[in-house]
């Protein structure tokens, strides 16, 4: 698996499980139904962020994450991501190794932390591979997300110091 900058040329790829991801509802907080244009401009960010895709031997692009400042001013040396993998190619350690590539990306741009501000609580295996690669939960914010099957349910403000 090679992890590379996202190209515009990688968008028809992401594209669908994105928006099959996110009209899921089941964890993400962006709209549920973002028209392509809108799901393109959340996705691919301009610097200081980042897009990036891991793709197979063959080119296929089997998921994606983005980083960021986490915020603007004094607060711009805390680092965010975001990180979807194409169902097809779940279990395959896709999404760990987008995770080790963002700390990495954020340990050498100098952030002194990452925050992944809204994790749901439900999403477990998402959950289970950020305490994995050294996530802490800080806080859950009750009932904070709707999900389309559960209910109300947390989510939760995860941290790690970098």
């Amino acid at each position: 698996m090679l992890i590379r900058e996202a190209t515009a040329a990688d968008w028809p790829a992401i594209w669908p499980f994105f928006r099959a991801i996110v009209a899921a509802g089941e964890t993400y907080t962006y709209p549920r139904d973002p028209d392509e244009a809108a799901g393109r401009e959340m996705w691919l960010l301009e610097p200081p962020g980042r897009t990036v895709v891991a793709v197979d031997d063959s080119g296929t692009v089997l998921g994606t994450a983005k980083m960021n400042p986490n915020h603007m001013g004094g607060a711009s040396h805390i680092a965010s991501a975001s990180f979807m993998v194409d169902p097809q190619y779940g279990g395959r350690g896709v999404g760990r190794a987008l995770g080790e590539h963002v700390l990495a990306w954020a340990r050498a741009e100098g952030y002194r932390a990452m925050q992944f501000n809204a994790v749901v609580e439900t999403n477990i295996g998402a959950v289970a591979l950020w305490k994995s690669l050294g996530f802490k939960i800080m806080t859950t914010l009750p009932e904070g997300f709707l999900h389309p099957t559960k209910g109300y349910v947390g989510l939760h403000i995860m941290y790690q110091q970098l």
